[in-house]
């Protein structure tokens, strides 16, 4: 894939790091601890990862991981958001071409 067209879609890959930010609905309506998924829902600490879309393009979507915290939510308006969490590969892709160069 060319460097510009990586650089067309940098943009709204960077965007999907949006979605992390319901991660922060756990913080007032927490996942019941008794529901299995805790190892996905730790994943979520990934999303932080998402602050090197500042200095990388389309880093952002590593942000999507933040709503993974969402994961089985006993609220399915909220574990829509978690199932979404799953789109910060996005990010690390970028992530890995910056490294490799």
């Amino acid at each position: 894939m060319s460097t510009a067209t990586l650089s067309i879609l940098a943009a709204p890959a960077g965007l999907l790091g949006l979605i992390g930010l319901a991660g922060l609905a756990g913080l007032r309506n927490p996942c019941d601890p008794q529901r299995p998924g805790k190892a996905v829902r730790m994943l979520s600490l990934l999303g932080l990862l998402g602050l090197a879309g500042i200095w990388i393009n389309g880093a952002g979507a590593m942000g999507a991981a933040g709503a993974l915290g969402l994961w089985n939510h006993q609220d399915p308006r909220l574990a829509f958001w978690g199932r979404l969490g799953w789109l910060f590969p996005i990010g690390t892709f970028y992530i890995v071409h910056y490294a490799v160069g």
